[in-house]
């Protein structure tokens, strides 16, 4: 891989650390975050590349380093073999420059402002919701005054190209609304509906469009930011990513995808489902291409036989139409804005929702966790969607998360057990994941499951 040395000087609005927050930031023990910083930094500087195995892309610049340099005039980035592929001319690309900035930031503020701070209590459903509000506050990604306008879309990195195309024709359609895309910020299902919002947006010149990528740290190097994402966001964890884009976004568009989808989804109606949620519009559309028909049929009678026939109320399924999907977005945007006026709620953030504790605390997926999950169905729907989301949140670490990896290396499959119709059904529905290269991106060695399920 052929690397160059630079010094880069952030973009973005971050000027200028503290002493105390650059020797943060050097730390290199194992409780310090420059490995992090490193990490994220290197996926940064490799947007645009085609891969999802983490470990393979530390791997390939092992020699990369990053140090932060707090001159008089201002901050600074030492690069230590980097991606060649980050620079033109010798110069670093300017959205690159600006995403390495959002990564410093980030990472810096939830280590100083966050995780040390005793006005946050991380052991609390109000000190959580808190924290992700403080951590998008510093992001800049909330704009108060403007009305709901924010949607946004969940779908897999490995994706066919008709779905591909299609994801980008509804955010063209949307584009064409004024609507602005929120996406996890990686490839495929991530990329396509920014690329499609854009042309709709220069086509009604719509002035400084979002295009928000919310990732996490163990999935960032998996996931690199596509080309198309203008605000960055890293959040320490799954669970506080999941609540950032619910707690934001005004309503949500589901491609298809593979596991990671079908946790967000889980996440997504097992919050729905809590009976404080039952009178709050939040519209949600399933929606592909007619290739992908099967796809939400199979994903629809797994949400109901999982849930029940009523899960089905919180969400619209359309085929093949992406001008119905951005007019029923635009129609959930309204009811949106007439709910939270009449109760007074912030357009830029959604306090009212409920979630519960169980989807917010953060979940270790060690074997232990694993096979602990109660996947029974004569639990409370909201509870068996948290635990059914850890489930597929653990097949997602153990496909591509450095961590995850390492654990089935050494201890073997996770073994997932529940009730033999419900292991039975999601049985069938990851064999097809792995039939449509939905877990991983095609190529390389065949997919080899990091999972057994047991009933």
């Amino acid at each position: 891989m052929k690397t160059v040395n630079a010094t880069v000087v952030p973009r973005g609005g971050l000027d200028m650390l503290s002493r105390q927050e650059v020797a943060r930031l050097r730390d290199a023990s194992r409780a310090g975050p420059h490995d992090l910083l490193r990490r994220c930094a290197l996926a940064v500087l490799t947007s645009g590349g085609v891969g999802d195995d983490a470990r393979a892309l530390l791997s390939a610049y092992q020699d990369f380093d990053i140090d932060v340099l707090q001159r008089d005039r201002g901050l600074k980035l030492r690069l230590s073999n980097a991606p060649v592929q980050a620079f033109v001319e010798g110069k670093v690309i300017r959205g690159i420059a600006e995403l390495l900035s959002a990564v410093v930031r980030d990472i810096v503020h939830v280590a100083t402002e966050i995780q040390e701070n005793p006005r946050y209590d991380l052991a609390t459903s109000e000190g959580l919701t808190n924290a992700v509000f403080e951590m998008l506050r510093n992001a800049e990604v909330m704009k108060p005054g403007v009305e709901p306008d924010l949607v946004v879309c969940w779908g897999g990195h490995s994706i066919s190209r008709i779905e591909y195309d299609y994801d980008k024709r509804v955010g063209y359609e949307m584009g064409l609304r004024g609507i602005d895309i929120c996406t996890g910020c990686g490839a495929g299902a991530m990329k396509a509906p920014m690329k499609g919002a854009a042309v709709g947006h220069q086509k009604q010149r719509k002035r400084r469009p979002r295009y928000i990528g919310i990732t996490e740290p163990g999935i960032i190097a998996a996931e690199s930011p596509n080309a198309m994402v203008n605000h960055l966001v890293i959040m320490p964890d799954i669970e506080k990513r999941l609540e950032a884009f619910v707690r934001i976004g005004h309503g949500i568009v589901v491609f298809p995808g593979g596991v990671g989808t079908a946790e967000e989804i889980l996440y997504l109606l097992g919050i729905l489902l809590h009976p404080d949620n039952a009178a709050m519009p939040f519209p949600v559309v399933f929606t592909g291409p007619a290739e992908s028909a099967a796809y939400f049929e199979q994903i629809d009678r797994f949400l109901r036989l999982a849930l029940g026939d009523e899960v089905s109320e919180r969400y619209k399924i359309i085929i093949e139409n992406p001008p119905e999907v951005a007019r029923q977005m635009l129609r959930g945007l309204e009811q949106v804005r007439d709910f939270r006026l009449a109760h007074q709620d912030a357009f830029f953030y959604n306090w009212r929702l409920t979630i519960p504790e169980d989807f917010q605390h953060p979940f270790n997926p060690s074997h232990e966790a694993m096979a602990g999950l109660r996947l029974h169905r004569d639990r409370e729907r909201h509870l068996l969607a948290a635990d059914l989301r850890r489930a597929f949140s653990g097949i997602v670490a153990g496909n591509v998360k450095v961590d995850g990896i390492r654990a089935i290396e050494e201890h073997g499959k996770f073994q997932i057990s529940g009730d033999p119709e419900l292991m039975a059904a999601m049985d069938a529905m990851l064999a097809d994941f792995v039939r449509d290269d939905r877990m991983k991106l095609p190529g390389g060695s065949s997919y080899q499951p990091c999972y057994r399920l047991v009933w």
